[in-house]
């Protein structure tokens, strides 16, 4: 049901394997992104925005939408291509394409601030993994659980709308939105064992007694 960050640091790393383009107006490299995307059935899905640290500073919006295939992953800056493009738009809307993340719903209101569009055939992971015995709904967590490997989050909180993305940027970005995909897909090729209701209930602490004062079951 969960893992520990100590038996997480015992797994080997994982990042995605294929290659990586970063989209910042709609040229050549744009149309072909979304001529490939348009071939895919299932794809990984996410989105990054410039974080704040302090409660003065604004709320800087969406800054990357990330889309990936098996062995192709885009990084659109939407911001520098002043919005979300209609071929763009068009694939999020496409109900015969699958787009897998986790905690859909916040990354898909983010987009529609930025443009306005009707989302289809999104998947939230965080919504569909208790159906295969899982609680924790991290990205990590739920990678280490699913496909056995560690992924790293330390470009999370780094600045999205810099001029230029950091190769470990793109890395993490593109991993973000693989790594939905690949467990989607595995979780496809999974037998279902739902948590039950105690099982999905918040842990409570060991030293707390419910008010018939039965001892906690270990």
């Amino acid at each position: 049901m969960s893992i520990t960050p100590e038996e997480m640091e015992n797994l080997p790393p994982m990042s995605f394997p294929g290659k990586i383009k970063v989209i910042e107006s709609t040229g050549l490299d744009y149309l072909r992104a979304v001529a490939y995307l348009k071939t895919q059935k299932i794809v990984g899905f996410d989105t990054e925005s410039r974080p704040s640290f302090a409660p003065h500073q604004p709320h800087y919006g969406v800054s990357l939408l990330q889309l990936s295939g098996q062995r192709r992953a885009f990084l659109f800056r939407i911001k520098m291509m002043g919005g979300i493009p209609k071929a763009l738009r068009s694939i999020l809307s496409d109900e015969k394409i699958i787009k897998v993340g986790a905690a859909v719903y916040d990354d898909v209101r983010g987009l529609e601030k930025n443009t306005g569009f009707a989302p289809k055939s999104f998947v939230d992971l965080q919504k569909i993994v208790w159906e295969y015995g899982i609680k924790d709904k991290s990205v990590k967590k739920m990678s280490a659980i699913i496909m056995g490997g560690r992924i790293s989050k330390a470009q999370q909180l780094s600045n999205w709308e810099a001029p230029q993305l950091t190769e470990a940027q793109q890395s993490y970005a593109a991993t973000d939105a693989w790594i939905c995909r690949e467990m989607y897909l595995k979780l496809l090729n999974s037998e279902k064992h739902p948590l039950t209701p105690e099982q999905m209930m918040p842990n409570q602490p060991k030293n707390v007694q419910n008010d018939k004062n039965i001892p906690e079951e270990r």
